[in-house]
């Protein structure tokens, strides 16, 4: 039986398909930005990357008491001699242009330039569909090396459904498993502060580590469809775990506060002010280029939830940090949970099996974000349970590991 997305690809003649077939990152490049759609969306996005970083916050107001730089704690710390190993070893696959391409400094406004979309707005770091094998190769080593093995195979995942999209509607040269760029940010070393950053369709990834202390955000991880169903990756899903638990969190919630929690009933839903639905972005509050946004807490307290909706809460939040290794997990776990008492839970659309819904996770530390969204190169204008966003923050000015990282900068002075 075929997947369900299927009913709903274009016809190969459509002018969708037939436009864009043959142009290589670069020559869609330019299309986008020719393309009223897509060529609004970038001239939105621009001005906001060049934004000096400050962080995302409830009120505008930055706290202090969120992020202060300690050694990682015994069984806690990050992975860092086998990231150094695999930074380096993908170093010395590239040529001297390539390095300097690769390279930036820690706290480099090239962080910034992340984005999610299958067009090509900044071109960070390599572009690793026109590397060498070899190269491609090293650059997953990296990230195989720094995250947790399930988080490994999420982030793969995503680019693996990526190349499968582009088979499905034949537009390879646009979507495929390396259509992604790679940065290193810093340099490698035990100690002081460095990181990377994998972005491109449907999947961002940005990790920072120092003095054994690891930050993996901003992440963006989106799939369309989610799930292969034929060919040698078939059986490959994603975030069906996150689904089922949105839907059983709000199954746990007595009918008062699922009715609180519910803050518009429809996914486009007319009591939205206007705005609240981004063309691109959709429901999402915290996606690429939103680093300072104001997202004002909505719907109900997770304190205040019966103890069986509360630990489902933190369920969703260990999936969503499921990508950090286990000494990292636990270290950030254990900071959402000092948090509890400041943490927020929001809801759009329906709440039974199979609907389609946007739900939000927020505190000072964390902000987690599920968002079921409308066709991009499969046929459909209203959202869809098989084509899914996910967005990963850390409020207060520690994305990117910023927090961290100044305050390293200042004992270093």
């Amino acid at each position: 039986m075929s997947a369900e997305f299927r009913r709903f690809l274009y016809p190969p003649d459509s002018p969708r398909i037939t436009e864009l077939k043959g142009l290589d990152a670069y020559e869609y490049r330019e299309a986008a930005k020719r393309d009223p759609f897509t060529g609004g969306l970038i001239r939105g996005w621009k001005p906001l990357q060049l934004n000096e970083f400050r962080g995302i916050t409830e009120d505008g107001t930055l706290r202090s008491d969120c992020h202060r730089l300690t050694p990682a704690l015994p069984g806690e710390e990050a992975p860092v001699a086998a990231m150094i190993e695999a930074a380096l070893a993908l170093e010395a696959a590239l040529d001297d242009d390539g390095r300097r391409a690769l390279n930036h400094p820690v706290d480099a406004v090239e962080w910034q330039t992340w984005a999610n979309p299958e067009f090509l707005q900044f071109d960070t770091g390599i572009r690793l569909e026109f590397q060498p094998a070899e190269v491609r190769r090293r650059a997953l080593d990296l990230v195989r090396a720094s995250l947790s093995p399930e988080g490994f195979s999420l982030v793969h995942g995503m680019m693996l459904i990526n190349g499968f999209l582009g088979e499905v509607v034949g537009l390879e040269s646009i979507l495929n498993e390396f259509s992604y760029n790679v940065a290193l940010y810093g340099r490698p070393d035990p100690v002081a502060p460095w990181g990377w950053q994998l972005f491109g369709h449907h999947c961002a990834v940005n990790c920072l580590v120092v003095e054994g202390r690891m930050v993996v955000s901003p992440i963006f991880l989106g799939a369309e469809p989610n799930e292969i169903d034929e060919g040698p990756h078939a059986g490959v899903t994603a975030f069906t775990e996150r689904i089922r638990l949105g839907t059983d969190l709000m199954a746990a919630l007595p009918a008062d506060q699922r009715r609180a929690a519910v803050i518009y009933r429809r996914m486009v839903d007319p009591d939205m002010p206007q705005g609240r639905v981004h063309p691109g972005d959709e429901r999402h509050l915290a996606g690429a280029f939103q680093d300072n946004r104001v997202i004002p807490v909505e719907g109900i307290r997770v304190a205040d939830m019966p103890g069986d909706a509360r630990r489902i809460v933190l369920d969703i939040v260990e999936t969503f940090v499921s990508p950090l290794p286990s000494g990292p997990r636990a270290a950030r776990m254990r900071e959402v949970r000092s948090w509890l008492g400041e943490t927020w839970f929001s809801w759009i659309g329906g709440h039974e099996p199979g609907d389609v819904f946007y739900y939000r996770v927020q505190s000072p530390v964390i902000i987690a974000e599920l968002d079921h969204h409308c066709g991009v190169f499969l046929d459909y204008d209203t959202p869809k349970p098989f084509h899914i966003h996910t967005v990963l923050r850390t409020p207060h000015g520690n994305d990117y590991g910023r927090a961290y990282v100044r305050a390293w900068q200042a004992r270093q002075r």
